[in-house]
């Protein structure tokens, strides 16, 4: 039997979605509980979380939830968790205050209460190991690492870190007690790989709070910032920035007052003036040179409401001649396209755009250099790259490899393979239930792969519908069929083709009504197989093709009611 286990549910050859456990003995560690925002193809998903379908066969083993920062990616997935699971959940105090705003929206998960503020200082002892923390850089205060110690050694959990020698109290990395741990004895290190694949070193955070102070001082009109919510040490540039060029701050955006209000009462973070922030009822009061917006949200949503800002969709703010978006988050890959469409459309409502991406390298994740330092303080015996795209973690290896670890102590996952560590050796062994959980509305996981295939195929051919109404018993049509088409072909361009279609029905139905042996399935089978060919011979399209067949029984006999004398 493997003394330890490490597994992902999420989070590995995937952008977010982070949730890993490590098994120790009958005991279970949840490190991390974070979802992923859909890409192009799922169409109509809100969120995708981990599927804990191998969390609900081990309930009983599960002794809590550690949570290193108050992202999406590492708590968004914790209200349908808590709702299923009772276990404690902990945090640093602005991580569960986040989380509780996260649970907050949910009838089940707002009434769950055990949750625990833990710092850098806590230990945690358990039966089979005992768990401790490391603060770490990032752009939300009291982000913190996780260590599992085990008698085989640490295992290392690092969460979403860079290393800035110049940053505040709140965002500092303790090295002091990352060479400590690494003394102890590191078996495995599980380490953030979303900026591996960068050469360029990011630039250190008072250089970004130089570039907004410059663009808030030197720009004439208002200023429209597009940031993440939780990205308390962007929040907090762009105030003092709003400061420092005597401007008032506008919060909008989903959840902006609600996490920026939580994090002013636990002083997280400060306003540099009184009085400087203004209502958006109130905004239109004050001069455009002395305005700056703070357009918040969740991943792309900042730039999402850009772009109906620019195109005069945004209920009360539409960009114009004068104005700047000014976009200070770094947007993934997989958003190019959204992004360059955004620019487009700002330009073309007068306004002008700038981002910090174009003048510099920033990023709240580690560098090459950085993670190459974090294994020689460490000195991890194995390494697994996590929290990335499989060509992120493949550039994490071979960044570690550069330093000394050997390509056989080093594993690529996939989202449910388990690490086992037997006689002092890890291997891969089994696999467990890793899947997609689509959050779509109220619904959750009730839309699998067969749902999405058809969304996808009328997305991309539509829907074309064959209504015909039957009588079994007389083997006839009693009404011609109705064919009908959604974002297939124009019908009125296509009467032919929609009149042949209606033929090809009628013959269809007719055969399988002179069948002795007449199926249902079977006739709407037919009729799929030969609009099917029929279609794609004219159009080289498949649409969703739908067959509505309707009964009748015209010979009903009814008997007649005597009348009824009168009395």
């Amino acid at each position: 039997m493997s003394e330890i286990k490490i597994s992902a549910l999420g989070g590995v050859r995937e952008n977010g979605k982070n949730m890993y456990i490590v098994e120790v003995g009958d005991e279970i560690f949840i490190l991390d509980c974070g979802l992923k925002y859909p890409e192009n193809e799922l169409l109509g998903i809100d969120t995708v979380i981990p599927d804990f379908e191998y969390l609900r066969q081990n309930s009983e083993k599960i002794v809590g939830v550690f949570l290193t920062h108050g992202h999406a990616d590492a708590i968004g997935a914790l209200p349908y968790f808590v709702s299923e699971f009772n276990v404690p959940v902990f945090g640093s105090e602005l991580t569960i205050a986040l989380a509780k705003i996260t649970c907050e929206n949910d009838s089940i998960s707002k009434k769950f209460k055990d949750f625990h503020v833990i710092n850098a200082e806590t230990e945690i002892d358990f039966e089979s190991a005992t768990v401790s923390f490391f603060s770490t850089t990032h752009s939300v205060p009291e982000s913190l690492g996780i260590v599992v110690k085990t008698k085989q050694g640490n295992i290392v959990y690092t969460g979403d870190f860079k290393f800035d020698q110049t940053a505040s109290a709140g965002y500092q990395t303790d090295f002091g007690r990352l060479a400590e741990i690494g003394k102890e004895g590191v078996l495995a290190l599980l380490s953030d790989s979303a900026n591996a694949e960068n050469p360029a070193e990011p630039v250190d955070e008072h250089v970004i709070a130089d570039l907004i102070n410059e663009t808030m001082e030197y720009h004439q009109g208002r200023v429209i910032v597009a940031c993440v919510a939780s990205n308390l040490l962007r929040v907090q540039q762009v105030f003092d920035a709003a400061a420092a060029s005597d401007r008032k701050v506008t919060l909008t955006g989903f959840d902006a007052e609600k996490v920026v209000n939580t994090a002013l009462k636990m002083k997280k973070l400060h306003l540099p003036k009184k009085g400087m922030l203004v209502k958006p009822a109130e905004m239109d009061k004050v001069s455009p040179e002395k305005l700056v917006i703070l357009e918040t949200g969740r991943a792309g949503e900042p730039l999402k409401s850009l772009y109906r800002m620019a195109t005069g969709k945004y209920k009360g703010i539409n960009l114009a001649e004068g104005d700047l978006a000014f976009i200070t988050t770094t947007p993934s890959h997989a958003m190019d396209t959204k992004v360059a469409k955004t620019r487009d459309m700002i330009y073309r409502a007068g306004a002008e755009v700038k981002a910090i991406s174009d003048e510099y390298n920033s990023s709240g994740h580690a560098s090459k250099r950085d993670l190459q330092l974090l294994i020689n303080l460490l000195h991890p015996q194995y390494l697994v790259p996590i929290q990335g795209e499989y060509r992120l973690m493949s550039a994490h290896a071979e960044s570690a490899e550069q330093v000394g670890i050997k390509p056989q102590n080093i594993f690529l996952l996939k989202n449910g393979d388990v690490l086992e560590y037997a006689k002092n050796k890890m291997i891969i062994g089994s696999s467990i239930d890793a899947g997609n959980t689509m959050i779509d509305g109220s619904g959750i996981g009730d839309i699998g792969n067969i749902v999405l295939r058809d969304r996808k195929v009328l997305s991309d051919d539509g829907i074309f519908i064959a209504v015909v109404t039957i009588d079994r018993k007389k083997h006839k049509i009693i009404d011609a069929p109705k064919i009908t088409s959604r974002g297939f072909v124009f019908v009125k361009a296509s009467r032919d083709l929609m009149t042949e279609s209606a033929s090809i029905v009628t013959k269809v139905v007719q055969d399988n009504l002179d069948n002795k042996e007449f199926d249902w399935s079977h006739l709407k089978q037919d009729i799929r197989e030969n609009l099917n060919h029929y279609l794609y011979e004219q159009t080289h399209r498949h649409p969703v093709i739908l067959p509505i067949i309707m009964e009748v029984n015209q010979h009903r006999h009814y008997k007649k009611k005597k009348p009824v004398a009168d009395k």
